[in-house]
């Protein structure tokens, strides 16, 4: 073997390294840039959930007190107490449920990042044999 076969193999070895090295790199930039997009994606769902989410709790507390008014003023005179308690037991059923359904919620187990995961699963289908 030669001097000039041995640099030809080497050049040839370093090139080959180069250009797994930019694949590599190109694969990487091509997943956190969709990270990033779905993290983006995720903060504007989320500020949305919160702000609708607040304004619809604020209305409904709202119809609550006028309704609950409504109701005492209705059954004033007659059966006072029995409304007070029969709204104070739709309250502790209505806050079970909502509780239950929050925890519900809290422990779906959902991945946020679907795409990103999905890729990363079919690149590493690809590269391994």
């Amino acid at each position: 073997m030669s001097i000039g076969e041995s640099g030809s193999s080497a050049t040839g070895t370093s090139a080959s390294s180069r250009r797994l090295g930019a694949a590599f790199l190109g694969l990487l930039h091509s997943h956190v840039e969709l990270f990033g997009i779905e993290l983006q994606e995720q903060k504007a769902r989320t500020v949305s959930l919160l702000l609708f989410a607040g304004l619809a709790l604020v209305f409904a507390l709202l119809l609550l007190v006028g309704l609950s008014t409504l109701v005492l003023i209705v059954f004033w005179d007659t059966y006072r107490l029995a409304a007070i308690i029969g709204l104070c037991v739709f309250y502790t059923l209505a806050a079970i449920f909502c509780g239950l359904r929050l925890k519900a919620a809290v422990f779906d187990e959902s991945s946020p990042f679907h795409g990103t995961l999905e890729e990363l699963a079919n690149d590493r289908e690809r590269l391994l044999p």
